[in-house]
């Protein structure tokens, strides 16, 4: 939902201040759910719309856009993913010898069908004797899923907590003819992988990188702010006021109350929801993705000369549990192009340490998406907090942490 972070990732958890983390009961230390739980979170992780179609339906209107504008190759290209375990045997063959017309948006609407395309859920019925999209809304899995590419670039299984870096949710919903030309130009700057979960309500543009939600069991400030003290807060945060689900959320220090609709149709679904995502492990690197004898000396530079260890520690890579930090400590900022610092819009005005497993696998880097590769991390650090670390150095830290 991550980057979304979380990932997202989002892509990409909102309520904590500062105190230990050493001794609390937080929710996100629970012992792993039973296996009902779990099964239940991940349908709702990818099929609960939480009732938005109230926004992406009846006020954006996307559900008319798609059938006249938004074919396979155009939801291809926006960073839309179609599970390839979902096409009937038909479907596959027609997509391999070309019978099924990848340019037509009616294809769009036949996999909508199917509950293909990862993250979105259409109703489609028969009018007149045709399947006509009536309604859309969008799931967790839009920004928090993708898929592994089996099938073809774009198709395939589903990897959920996977934060969609190839997502640009600002140019999807900036097909609604409900928006002025001028939000629409907010929404076509935010460009693949990024997401502003602010703008609608403070009127700042200032996109983040989408977070995974893999690798948060154990984490108790789950997004780069630090805001909540588990998954569930940003859960309710993204399912009312960012995906437009029926429910309310209400934090008195970012000053944001919002009802939407007369029945809640998120609060019962979030400890389950949580349970999923807490179930997801961060991916483990794939064979041969990294040097492992400059990763071995990397290691030695990241405990060492590179100072990483002093706020990245621990199993999980991360002091956050402990303390959160103030804008001086981080590297990332200022913001590019200009834009306010994101903690500022936060309620904790402060950022979380990353944690950094799965760190392979969802570049660009930092809370905002200003580092495009780990070299580029590294060479950050380096240069901000003058650590004097020479290149051969830089190379084998860069290694290690893709061996994380």
């Amino acid at each position: 939902m991550n980057t979304i972070q979380a990932i997202w990732t989002g892509s990409a958890g909102m309520m904590i201040l500062l105190a230990s983390g050493c001794n609390s009961n937080n929710a996100n230390d629970e012992a792993p759910a039973d296996p009902a739980t779990i099964e239940q979170g991940k349908q709702i992780f990818r099929f609960d719309t939480f009732g938005d179609e109230r926004q992406w339906s009846d006020t954006w209107r996307l559900h008319e856009v798609i059938p006249a504008a938004v074919d396979p190759v155009t939801a291809l290209a926006v960073g839309l993913k179609v599970d390839a375990e979902a096409l009937p045997a038909a479907v596959v063959k027609g997509i391999q010898d070309g019978s099924v017309d990848l340019k037509s948006p009616a294809t769009t609407v036949a996999l909508l069908k199917l509950n293909a395309v990862v993250g979105l859920v259409g109703k489609v019925e028969t009018v007149s004797g045709k399947d006509t999209l009536t309604r859309v809304g969008v799931t967790c899995a839009l920004c928090h899923s993708t898929v592994d590419n089996s099938f073809a670039p774009g198709i395939g299984k589903r990897l959920d907590g996977w934060a969609n870096r190839d997502l640009n949710p600002g140019a999807i919903i900036a097909l609604s003819p409900a928006l002025s030309d001028a939000v629409k130009v907010v929404y076509n700057s935010w460009g693949k992988g990024k997401y502003d979960p602010r703008f609608n309500l403070d009127g700042k543009n200032g996109p983040q990188a989408i977070p995974p939600a893999y690798g948060l069991k154990g984490i108790h400030r789950i997004t780069s702010t630090g805001d909540g003290d588990d998954v569930a807060y940003w859960n309710r945060y993204v399912a009312v006021t960012q995906m437009g689900g029926q429910g309310s959320f209400s934090d008195s220090r970012l000053g944001v109350s919002v009802t939407y609709g007369t029945l809640d149709l998120v609060s019962a679904k979030l400890p389950a929801l949580q349970a999923y995502q807490l179930s997801l492990e961060a991916p483990a690197p794939p064979p041969g993705s990294f040097d492992v004898a400059a990763a071995s000396r990397g290691k030695l530079v990241f405990s060492s000369r590179g100072q990483c260890i002093s706020c990245h520690s621990g199993a999980q890579f991360t002091d956050a549990n402990m303390r959160l930090h103030p804008v001086s400590d981080v590297v990332s900022e200022p913001e590019p192009g200009g834009a306010p610092s994101y903690a500022s819009r936060s309620a904790t005005k402060m950022y979380r340490t990353a944690p950094l497993r799965g760190l392979w696998q969802h570049a660009p880097y930092f809370h905002n998406g200003s580092a495009a590769t780990l070299g580029d991390v590294v060479t950050t650090y380096n240069t901000r907090k003058a650590l004097g670390l020479s290149a051969a150095e830089i190379a084998d830290l860069t290694e290690y942490l893709k061996s994380i």
